[in-house]
């Protein structure tokens, strides 16, 4: 398994982000996005299934769902993401990090992917979400 400090989770708002023009965080997103086109080659790309589900959904809300199937079928296809999907001992470590956090209305998809990375001991998020630090990970933005 690699160590933490060479592979980097991607969230959710990272990925709308970069595909939504007239996201808030839209000019940052693009910037470090660009820090991690190859061949930077610094980290591995990270990301889950509930990650991508979430992204595609939202991403299709906003910008129409066939753009959203076109980027779907780009992330799915490109060898720079390592995709973890879920398993019964991550759902039930999800579940604990929900409850834990339930008071600050975290998400279940947080909550997994926080389980995901503590299982793969990966420190580092790129998310504009704060919940992330409050679950003792580092946010990257670039």
């Amino acid at each position: 398994m690699a160590r933490s400090n060479t592979e980097l989770f991607i969230d959710t708002g990272a990925f709308i982000a970069r595909y939504d023009a007239d996201d808030q965080y839209h000019a940052v997103a693009l910037a470090a996005w660009a820090e991690l086109a190859p061949p930077s080659g610094r980290w591995r790309l990270v990301t889950s299934g509930g990650v991508l589900g979430e992204t595609f959904t939202l991403l299709g809300r906003r910008a129409g769902f066939p753009f959203a199937a076109t980027v779907a079928r780009a992330i799915l296809d490109s060898p720079s993401f390592s995709i973890r999907w879920s398993d019964p001992g991550a759902a039930g470590a999800a579940l604990a990090l929900f409850t834990k956090f339930a008071d600050q209305a975290v998400s279940w998809v947080d909550c997994e992917s926080f389980a995901l990375m503590r299982a793969a001991r990966i420190t580092r998020a790129f998310t504009f979400d704060r919940h992330y630090e409050d679950a003792g990970f580092h946010r990257w933005v670039g």
